[in-house]
């Protein structure tokens, strides 16, 4: 719209000025040695335009050829450019569909002239992989390591490859390329959390822990379960090696991570071991006062023995909130057999029949039927015990 109005604006300032030029030609003398033109303003004007025209009309002529000469010089190299297009996405279809032979091909083809050469590589690296080709995998991500931008990626793939190769010794070293600190990326720290489980070095693992709880990089519950194991690693792997190592082991767990049953348990039996029983049943009884768990009351008649009545009479203090727990109640038979209490260890046996009965409760109930003497009840447990 408003280049109309400036159009007709321009076109009635012309019909204005008009009669003003025709009367007043004017007049324009031109002098270029052995040539002289003598003309009108107007022609004189006119002429400007025209050869103004022309020479832009040649500057455009000029630009369009040399434009071609160019194109056509690098021609090959566009129809290079456009094919590692075509590969690229035909290559990306193949990879989404799983077709890892076509994939790595594709992808291998379009990574020298491909606008992004190392996302290429990394695709045809994953897609060998999948068809079990380290060495053509191991190429392809040598050649994005050429890109600096991409050595991290690169050691962060070679890593996973090699995990899942089984390969966990050149994937340590790889990874201590990486060097796994609080600041690494989240793949680096996961990558380190499994290839330290897989070697079992649990040391490495309970320096990682804190960093996967701080970033939450893995659930809750996964978390405690994995500080469960690798704490009860530890202090077996230390109860096992020495007394000043056991120790060691112990004064570095958390307040929180002593509660734990399991730990606490292996810690008990580490001091048992040591000659160190008078500690290890006094941290019992606390922790008997406590709860009861699985762990702690597997282990109680290992670590006890006839002597201990402290711990007996502690476990009493549990009866009444434990009477359903099978568990339980095995437990205090074997205390009792300890102290040859046949008559209170037969009570017991009976009562982990009743609430779980398994082939040890049978065989363990008709065995103190034979040393009453009562052959007949010792007979129906034992034929209770084959049926189980």
């Amino acid at each position: 719209m408003i280049k109309t109005l400036a159009y007709v604006i321009i076109i009635l300032i012309g019909l204005c000025a008009s009669p003003l030029l025709i009367g007043n030609l004017g007049h324009v003398y031109i002098a270029a040695g052995d040539y002289q033109i003598e003309t009108s303003l107007v022609v004189t004007i006119i002429g400007l335009i025209v050869f103004y025209s022309l020479l832009q009309l040649a500057e455009w002529i000029i630009v369009a050829l040399l434009n071609l000469l160019i194109h056509s010089r690098y021609l090959p190299e566009r129809w290079r450019k456009n094919a590692a297009k075509k590969h690229t996405l035909s290559g990306a279809l193949a990879l989404a569909e799983e077709d890892w032979p076509a994939a790595e091909k594709a992808m291998a083809k379009g990574a020298d002239k491909g606008e992004i050469p190392a996302l290429n590589l990394f695709a045809a690296a994953r897609a060998a992989q999948h068809q079990h080709k380290p060495q053509q995998r191991d190429e392809y991500l040598a050649r994005a390591a050429k890109d600096p931008h991409a050595q991290t990626a690169v050691n962060t793939s070679r890593t996973r490859y090699l995990i899942q190769q089984g390969d966990y010794v050149g994937a340590r070293e790889t990874l201590s390329m990486l060097s796994p600190t609080s600041r690494s990326k989240a793949p680096v720290l996961l990558l380190a959390k499994d290839l330290y489980l897989q070697q079992e070095d649990w040391q490495a693992l309970k320096l990682l822990l804190p960093i996967l709880k701080k970033r939450k990089l893995i659930e809750p519950d996964a978390l405690a379960k994995l500080t469960r194991k690798t704490d009860c690693a530890l202090i077996g792997d230390a109860a096992r090696e020495s007394e000043a190592e056991l120790d060691k082991c112990w004064h570095w767990l958390s307040s929180a991570e002593k509660k734990i049953p399991e730990v606490l348990t292996l810690y008990l039996m580490g001091l048992c071991r040591y000659e160190r029983k008078t500690e290890a049943i006094k941290l019992l009884n606390k922790a008997i006062k406590s709860g009861l768990s699985e762990s702690l009351l597997a282990a109680i008649p290992k670590i006890a023995n006839a002597e201990d009545d402290s711990v007996r009479k502690q476990l009493q203090t549990q009866a009444d909130a434990e009477d359903a727990n099978p568990l339980f109640h095995q437990c205090m038979a074997i205390l009792a057999a300890q102290t040859r209490d046949i008559k209170q260890a037969k009570v017991h046996w009976k009562k982990v029949c009743e609430l779980s009965p398994n082939k040890d409760a049978w065989l363990s109930l008709a065995q103190i039927h034979e040393q009453l003497g009562d052959n007949a009840n010792a007979m129906y447990c034992y034929r209770k015990a084959a049926k189980s």
